[in-house]
């Protein structure tokens, strides 16, 4: 397992020397509002799970990074048009993503969705439920015809349900665990639900060689086990 560590952090290196040779920054698109996934700290710095993740990947690959923000809304598009180089901000593999853009593997297993709401006894299939728009959450529902209610950040999917414009939240776990601890009127449901391929980095399509460095660079931190301290230090979804 050591050898196979080591032979994989190697490959990452000898991929992001060849990858940087043609680019000298290497920009990482987050959102920056999804808590402890990415987040702005009081330093005004893109901070959490993934922006440590990123930081140590760069680092693995030998590349020179830095962050940029993007609304979730438009995070993809921006990407394909070359606002950045990769988006990292908790987004799951999917089909249809996987049109548009091409992933890395998975650095997390995928996250379980939970709700929350103001009553613990609610009965989500005759609800109203609001989802961020563009994630896997608002699809889920959609498909299964109940009512959804759309927001464009997770804050106003919480804030509505507070606020009575919905009867129930549907987000990743993770991140709920956060709204719950900052508000004493909204319950946790047992119901959750599990969809979603895994959360991966994104790259553009053209970007094949970016995407092979990155990729060995996850596998580097999985096979020396630092993956998994990270994912259990910041409570983002189930160990490898």
């Amino acid at each position: 397992m050591k050898k196979l560590a080591l032979s994989t952090a190697a490959l990452a290196i000898v991929a992001g020397a060849a990858f940087a040779e043609g680019h000298s920054v290497v920009r990482m698109g987050t959102e920056g509002a999804y808590p402890p996934w990415n987040f702005i700290n009081d330093a005004g710095e893109v901070d959490g799970f993934e922006r440590e993740l990123g930081d140590e990947l760069c680092a693995r690959a030998e590349l020179t990074c830095e962050w940029v923000t993007n609304e979730w809304d438009s995070i993809i598009p921006n990407l394909v048009s070359g606002n950045y180089d990769t988006i990292i901000a908790g987004m799951s593999i999917t089909d249809e993503r996987d049109e548009v853009i091409d992933f890395t593997q998975a650095y997390t297993p995928p996250d379980p969705s939970a709700y929350l709401a103001l009553s613990a006894d609610l009965d989500v299939e005759g609800a109203v439920i609001t989802a961020q728009t563009g994630t896997i959450q608002a699809a889920f529902v959609a498909d299964q015809g109940w009512t959804l209610v759309e927001f464009a950040t997770p804050e106003e999917t919480v804030a509505a349900v507070v606020n009575g414009e919905a009867d129930a939240v549907l987000a990743d776990k993770s991140f709920l665990d956060g709204a719950l601890e900052s508000s004493s009127e909204l319950v946790m449901l047992e119901r959750m639900e599990q969809i979603g391929g895994g959360v991966g980095m994104g790259i553009r399509e053209s970007d094949a060689e970016l995407r092979e460095t990155f990729d060995a660079a996850i596998q580097s931190m999985k096979d020396d086990g630092s993956l998994n301290a990270l994912i259990e230090k910041w409570e983002v979804a189930s160990t490898f």
